[in-house]
């Protein structure tokens, strides 16, 4: 038998909004759902009786019928799938989760605009969100539409996404992140380091920050690939380590690269306790966390720990390695980001090489 249940939401501008969900149940178990959202709570309740009195009359809709599936239910059965969702990294899962609670997961397959894609930039983007973030909304709801017909065998072959983007790139909803170049100055990585040491030297605490942090900007790794390795993977002859599943856009899964471990790196690897198969056996949100806190109570501003990684490709870079080297260790399979901080230190590079050959000449 049919029912509907009635939600308030109350909205980031002050206004409610009321999520009427209809579905169906059988022997404690979901057979379909879906929900739509109005203004007034009488409105809400209107179309959910009359939903389910027409679900109760003609049962389920069919799984192909993109006049009865809507944008929700494909978001929920592209995050179910095991090859999909499952295989999805942490960004794209919470953007579909998120679209999932958003008012244009309500609207019918058949019935999507780019009127509707439009309306959802412009609402995310006065909610807050940047350029770059509605162009993620995008890009990760395009591909769940573009899998309706050959995955879920659902009749919908249009995508109005395409079109709307270049609109929504018009309007300036839609744009590139821009990057950042921001590295420790001063003395911010001092302050740091004794605040870290005093946070890790508390009696409850487990975290080696110090070691942590030096070995980010040494290996240039990521937080969540310095929690990753091993001790299995360690090259005592190369003094190296396989960091596995490195991040790369063209590749998910099995992109495992073998990475220097420079100088004091190695000597940070040699000296962690052999407790774990994990070589730094932590929580990578944790050690981001106390990271931030420290940094906070520093009142040191707009400092990601990720800016790290950028720190240790400068570092190296500075030392006179080439681009091809400087890759080797951060693990870009594309030149044109580490470009991105080269050319940042290039002008101040040129300067001393020019000082250095005026030098040798004189």
């Amino acid at each position: 038998m049919a029912y509907f249940t009635i939600v308030k939401r109350p909205r980031a501008d002050g206004t409610v909004r009321y999520r009427c969900t209809v579905g169906v149940k059988e022997q404690g178990k979901h057979l379909y759902r879906e929900s739509k959202t109005f203004g007034k709570l009488a409105l809400a309740k209107t179309w959910g009786t009359r939903r389910a009195a027409e679900l109760d009359e003609r049962g389920v809709p069919s799984d192909s019928d993109a006049n009865q599936i809507s944008v929700r239910q494909l978001l929920v059965k592209y995050i179910s799938d095991p090859d999909l969702g499952g295989k999805a990294g942490r960004t794209k899962n919470y953007v579909l989760n998120m679209l999932v609670d958003c008012d244009i997961a309500e609207i019918k397959l058949a019935d999507l605009s780019v009127n509707d894609v439009i309306e959802h930039g412009r609402l995310r983007a006065g909610a807050g969100a940047g350029p770059a973030t509605v162009s993620h909304d995008l890009s990760y709801l395009s591909s769940v539409l573009a899998s309706a017909k050959p995955i879920f065998g659902i009749e919908y072959t249009a995508n109005p996404v395409a079109e709307a983007r270049v609109l929504l790139v018009n309007m300036g909803v839609v744009g590139k992140s821009q990057r950042r170049s921001r590295r420790p100055v001063g003395d911010e990585l001092a302050r740091l380091e004794e605040g870290l040491r005093a946070r890790q030297d508390h009696r409850s605490a487990a975290i080696p920050f110090i070691d942590i942090l030096n070995f980010s900007i040494l290996s240039c790794m990521r937080i969540g690939e310095v929690c990753r390795i091993r001790w299995d993977d360690i090259d005592e002859k190369q003094k190296a380590v396989l960091v596995r599943d490195r991040k790369d856009p063209r590749k998910k899964d099995g992109n495992h690269m073998m990475v220097p471990l420079l100088g004091n790196a190695w000597r940070i690897v040699q000296r962690q306790p052999k407790k774990s198969k994990l070589i730094f056996p932590y929580n990578a949100k944790s050690v981001t966390a106390g990271f931030q806190r420290v940094r906070s109570a520093l009142g040191i501003e707009d400092l990601h720990y990720h800016d790290l990684r950028r720190e240790g490709a400068s570092r190296l870079f500075e030392a006179g390695f080439s681009i091809e080297e400087v890759a080797q260790v951060t693990g870009h399979r594309s030149l044109n980001v580490l470009w991105q901080v080269y050319r940042e230190l290039y002008p101040n590079s040129l300067h001393q090489r020019f000082d250095e050959l005026s030098k040798q000449r004189s």
